[in-house]
Parts: C-alpha cells; sequence; structure tokens
C-alpha cells in the first residue's frame, strides 16, 4: 500500500491521500545521495499508516486480521525511515500528528469510506500471506503463519556462535502459543548452566545505542531464560540431529519489540566455569514480524 502526503497547510480530502497497495521495503546504501529522498518517503508513509490505524481505533473500520496486517506495515515503515536515516524523534511527532488528525475526521464521512475501501482492497492479499521476511541491516526476521502440529519457528533470525548454529525468536504450533526462544546445537564443549537475553533498557536510556555492540552495562536489560527442553528436531538448522531450547518471558519479547530496529541484542550462554559465549543478533522488524503473526495461522 501506497499512501501519498497531503502538502503542508494545505486541506486535502483524505481519500486523495491513498492511491495505490505495495509493501514497503526501502533499502537505503549510507552516502547515496538519494537517502535523504528515501528516508523523507519512508516517514510519509508511515505517517499515512499511522492516521490509517488512528482513525480505525476510533471508528471501527477494519476487521481484527486487516487491523493487524496494517500494524505490522505501520511498523514495517516506521522501521525503513529509521534505517533511510529519520530522526526517531520526528518520527514519533508524525505519529502524534497522525492520531491528531485522525481525530478530527469524520467516521462517516465519504472521504474516510474512500480510504476503508482501498485499504480493504490493498491488503486483500495479505490475508493469504504465510510467510514473509523482514530485512534488517545485516540480518533479517523470517515469519511463518502457516499452521503446524509441531513447534515450528514462527518468526527467527538465526546466527552463530563458534561453530554452534543459533536460532532465536518465536516458537509456536496449532495448540500452543508462541514462546520466546533461543536453540542452539552445541559443537565440541559442555552444556550452558543457564541463558540471557541482554538489550538496551529503554526505560533508563530512552535514545537509541547504535554503535552496533550493547550499550554500558549500567544502560542494559537482562532476561534470564525461564525453562529449557530438548529442542523438536524440527527448530534445528538442517544437518544437526540435537540440541537445546531456552524459554524465555513474553516480558521479553515486548521489551525486543521496543527496541530501535537498527539495534543489536545478545543472547549469551553462561556456563558451570563462569565463561561465557555470547552471540549477537539485530532488532530489526521483531515488532512488525509480531504484528503480522498477530494475524493468525493460516
Amino acid at each position: 500500500m501506497i499512501l501519498r502526503p497531503y502538502p503542508r497547510r494545505t486541506q486535502v480530502p483524505i481519500g486523495a491521500a491513498l492511491i495505490g497497495a505495495a509493501v514497503v521495503g526501502a533499502v537505503v546504501i549510507a552516502g547515496d545521495p538519494v537517502a535523504a529522498q528515501a528516508a523523507s518517503g519512508a516517514a510519509d508513509r508511515f505517517y499515512e499508516r499511522s492516521f490509517v490505524l488512528a482513525a480505525n481505533e476510533r471508528c471501527g473500520l477494519f476487521q481484527p486480521q486487516l487491523t493487524a496486517a496494517l500494524s505490522a506495515s505501520t511498523w514495517q515503515a516506521r522501521g525503513a525511515a529509521l534505517r533511510a536515516g529519520a530522526d526517531p524523534r520526528r518520527l514519533s511527532e508524525a505519529a502524534a500528528r497522525a492520531r491528531a488528525r485522525a481525530a478530527a475526521a469524520a467516521c462517516d464521512s465519504a472521504d474516510m469510506k474512500t480510504v476503508s475501501g482501498r485499504v480493504k482492497a490493498a491488503f486483500a492479499g495479505w490475508s493469504r500471506t504465510a510467510r514473509m521476511t523482514f530485512p534488517g541491516d545485516r540480518a533479517a526476521w523470517s515469519a511463518d503463519r502457516a499452521a503446524y502440529s509441531r513447534p515450528t519457528w514462527r518468526l527467527m533470525q538465526g546466527t552463530a556462535v563458534g561453530g554452534s548454529p543459533v536460532r532465536f525468536g518465536l516458537v509456536g504450533a496449532m495448540d500452543r502459543a508462541d514462546q520466546l526462544t533461543a536453540v542452539v546445537s552445541w559443537q565440541g564443549r559442555s552444556r550452558p548452566t543457564g541463558v540471557r537475553l541482554v538489550m538496551r533498557d529503554t526505560t533508563v536510556a530512552p535514545r537509541p545505542w547504535l554503535a552496533r555492540e550493547l550499550p554500558p552495562a549500567a544502560q542494559r536489560r537482562v532476561f534470564w531464560a525461564s525453562g529449557v527442553t530438548t529442542a523438536d528436531p524440527g527448530l534445528l538448522v538442517q544437518g544437526r540431529t540435537a540440541g537445546q531450547a531456552w524459554r524465555f518471558p513474553l516480558a521479553a519479547a515486548d521489551a525486543l519489540s521496543g527496541l530501535d530496529p537498527r539495534e543489536v541484542f545478545t543472547v549469551e550462554f553462561v556456563f558451570r566455569d563462569g565463561s561465557v559465549a555470547r552471540t549477537v543478533f539485530e532488532a530489526g522488524d521483531f515488532a512488525a514480524g509480531r504484528a503480522f503473526l498477530a494475524m493468525g495461522q493460516t
């Protein structure tokens, strides 16, 4: 879905803002002369999706599945804008303006009905989309809404620590809720006694930390795994026959959703002798992926 911004200080019918359909997937190379234009375009898309979401919350325009799809697209537009160089504070201000405009719009106006109809048409295909990849700066989240009887990755990013592959994300099945999980297949070393998830503490340090490493210790938040089981074979990297699945609390997923998509976080494996094996993940569009999964299983 592509939404065009209305000119500043000019009153334009709401319906004129919506003119097509596409999914945001902007990629901007640092130093590219069109970076500023890309950032502006992505920020405009974020504003427009924020407006439609706010209008829906007030007027009840869409069914829950379409609302979830629109939410995913809004998070995706925000991530694209930030990766293109948009100022996070400006994006927050844009979202506030979008909500204010939605609050002043008449729910039963012809323009609002036009917007509603075009959004429904634009996102009709999302209900049939089972899988989607949410790219980031250096890594991507793979999302899967298909229904499986056995545990499978619903949202996943993969990396490794040494020669041991690590997968992290949301695991779920038809009869179980999604669980934030780290799966590791160890190679040539003892097993850890605990696993922790480390990221910026947004309540202590509200500004993003973009140094491609964790912020200072005083600005970090730690979540310890709440349990461990033998990993289901479907969760393992191809070629591996065994692994551990470490589960984290829901609060950890919520905190991860609050990070800037350009930030990193770590999964750290702690061993009996006090040593730590650390692997780095990119926050990316984790929040957009969660919103995509909220559309329900296919």
